[in-house]
């Protein structure tokens, strides 16, 4: 979600959606000023969040074009930061490497790519790695200067790929609980060694309901479930509205998983492998138009699933 002061609770720092200055920090490893968040994926029930579903049916639903960059293709690299991964035997970063190796040229990918930039179309192929774990302890969520700098010492180090495609992006899916946190994920872009880089942070969302897509049909674990959820949204922003001066958002700043947050249209989405995923819709431009999608929260159908 872009354009929002974000308040957050006492003892953690503001941070500043898309649209506005971010604090300025030195990243290491390469990595420059911190960049501002994009796409902040609010937990359910906070007032951001209630906000956002009544500020949406006020104005054109259609997303609009801002003069950006999109991203054609995304190479993805997932890092699994944190402490507590190295021994880890539970089934969420299988199950994420299995997300991503499905999600390219399925028709959950294919609902963005009616999006066109300065650089050509959102395509639905991409690629994915198997998932690199770093076992120190890891920082950051509210601001993006520290996952950004892990991002770039992953890639200083070797573990992961300078992608020098543009078309890089790197989860970053921590152990850190989100606590008092109002949102569940966000994305956004940074340079690491002069290359513009695309990355992501995920909280660990075990046991945390309000950011919980309640999956009782697929038998992932529920952290795994929640991760999924939020890992779709954020990739689907990021291939659509991905960097500075921004692609495509609507009047009130929001990605095209913004404005179909925490709705679903069927139990579960099907992947050309044969895995299945409970996945929030997409907002299409097209289906809006041609009132072929299903309705959001606030009862504009323009959501698509691929289902």
């Amino acid at each position: 979600m872009r354009k929002l002061l974000i308040a957050v609770t006492a003892g953690m720092v503001s941070m500043l959606a898309f649209g506005q200055d971010a604090q300025v920090q030195t990243g290491s490893n390469g990595a420059g000023a911190a960049p501002p968040m994009r796409g902040i994926h609010w937990a359910k029930g906070t007032p951001e969040n209630l906000q956002r579903i009544q500020q949406s049916g006020r104005h054109s639903p259609n997303m609009t074009y801002h003069g950006g960059v999109i991203m054609p293709t995304a190479n993805i690299y997932p890092i699994f930061w944190g402490t507590s991964w190295p021994s880890y035997s539970g089934d969420k970063m299988t199950g994420i490497d299995s997300f991503y190796s499905g999600f390219t040229g399925s028709n959950y990918s294919k609902t963005s790519d009616e999006y066109t930039g300065s650089n050509g179309q959102v395509g639905a192929t991409t690629s994915s790695s198997l998932h690199a774990v770093d076992g120190t302890v890891a920082t950051g969520g509210n601001n993006t200067g520290p996952i950004l700098s892990e991002v770039c010492k992953e890639i200083t180090s070797g573990i992961v790929p300078l992608d020098k495609s543009g078309n890089g992006y790197y989860p970053v899916y921590t152990d850190l609980p989100r606590g008092n946190a109002g949102f569940c994920a966000w994305h956004s872009s940074g340079t690491c060694s002069g290359q513009r880089v695309e990355f992501a942070f995920f909280f660990n969302l075990d046991g945390d309901a309000g950011c919980d897509p309640q999956d009782t049909q697929t038998t992932h674990s529920q952290g795994l479930a929640a991760l999924a959820n939020v890992s779709a949204h954020e990739l689907s922003e990021a291939r659509t509205d991905p960097a500075s001066p921004g692609a495509w958002y609507d009047s009130q700043g929001q990605e095209n998983g913004d404005k179909c947050a925490w709705t679903f249209h069927v139990p579960y989405v099907r992947f050309p492998g044969g895995t299945i995923w409970k996945l929030q819709g997409e907002w299409s431009n097209n289906a809006y138009s041609n009132q072929t999608g299903y309705p959001n929260s606030s009862g504009q159908k323009g959501c698509l699933d691929g289902h």
